[in-house]
């Protein structure tokens, strides 16, 4: 606060309750089972990410630049849902809908930081992709393993710092009407707009942020298919289309799940119900990082081979074991 003063050089008071009331679904009866479905869904989520980590870790023919960039986008899934869901059921399930003001903001920090990571990390994979078809021979030389790590580092300085910037935005408002967030979390837009000071910066940066992080990715990632579909219209054979093209479905069934739900909410805007906009926001937030690890396992051939190749070298160390204790 004081820093904001100084910065303002004047002496601004800063009206901050000592919590927020989220309000979540409102008038709709049996919503708990809702909530448990969301624990189940936490769940498997929790499950395959972990799994998909841990066969990437143990399997040295997966760490190439791709699957770093796989790798990362688990970890965030990971990161995300367990950031967002334990807290869902503590306040709804437990009916604890209070939440301190400094809590209520590093919760925002973790959830929106790990969602915006998702979709940096759909770039990241789009650009392996649109690499690897339309420059196969340079493809070990243009997406190396420093190449990678480097553009995931950039990525999560890039979101971090967003976010902290919106965060502090957000600590110079004033709280002096009400203090209950219409949504199922503390979110950066249902907040600001229960200040009763001037909100204009938050509203700036949060278009921004929208931009930066919703519409630029997509369209990077619109152009670079139609870059790779313009590149597969050059090959020879049908067959090698299709085998080129069946590297990508992974990524596109990815970036499907994710933007869509977001596309919708944004299109409609304010004519979508408050109830159906936590619905779907909220399944945005916890069906992808489900997803995303069932995707993988099923579409990309590496890594069902990886999965086989562990699980066979499970089963014939228990067979040496069971031969062992016999003898």
């Amino acid at each position: 606060m004081d820093f904001f003063n100084s910065a303002l050089g004047k002496n601004i008071t800063f009206v901050r309750p000592a919590y927020f009331i989220i309000s979540g679904f409102i008038g709709i009866p049996n919503i708990r089972f809702y909530y448990v479905f969301l624990f189940f869904v936490y769940i498997v989520s929790v499950l395959g990410n972990t799994i998909v980590m841990a066969v990437i870790y143990l399997d040295h023919n997966l760490r190439t630049p791709k699957y770093i960039a796989v790798f990362n986008l688990a970890l965030v899934d990971l990161f995300g849902t367990s950031a967002l869901v334990p807290k869902l059921l503590d306040i709804f399930l437990f009916n604890h809908h209070n939440i301190p003001y400094n809590d209520c903001l590093t919760f925002l920090f973790f959830c929106f930081t790990c969602l915006s990571m998702q979709s940096l990390n759909l770039v990241a994979l789009s650009y392996d992709r649109l690499i690897a078809i339309m420059y196969p021979l340079h493809y070990q030389v243009k997406v190396t393993h420093r190449f990678m790590f480097s553009l995931i580092a950039s990525f999560w300085f890039f979101i971090i710092t967003v976010v902290l910037v919106a965060i502090g935005l957000l600590t110079r408002l004033s709280f002096c009407k009400s203090v209950v967030i219409n949504s199922y979390f503390c979110d950066h837009g249902p907040i600001y707009r229960l200040a009763c000071n001037d909100n204009t910066p938050n509203s700036v940066i949060g278009k921004l942020l929208t931009a930066l992080i919703i519409w630029l990715p997509l369209i990077f990632i619109l152009i670079s298919y139609a870059c790779i579909g313009y590149a597969l219209s050059k090959v020879a054979t049908v067959q090698e289309r299709v085998k080129a093209f069946k590297t990508c479905t992974a990524h596109i069934s990815l970036v499907t799940i994710y933007f869509l739900p977001i596309l919708i909410t944004f299109t409609i805007g304010a004519k979508i119900h408050p109830n159906a906009r936590i619905i779907n926001l909220s399944l945005t937030s916890i069906y992808p990082p489900m997803l995303n690890p069932i995707i993988y396992v099923l579409q990309t051939q590496e890594i069902k081979e990886s999965l086989k190749k562990l699980l066979q070298i499970r089963e014939q160390s228990k067979i040496t074991v069971k031969k062992v204790i016999i003898k």
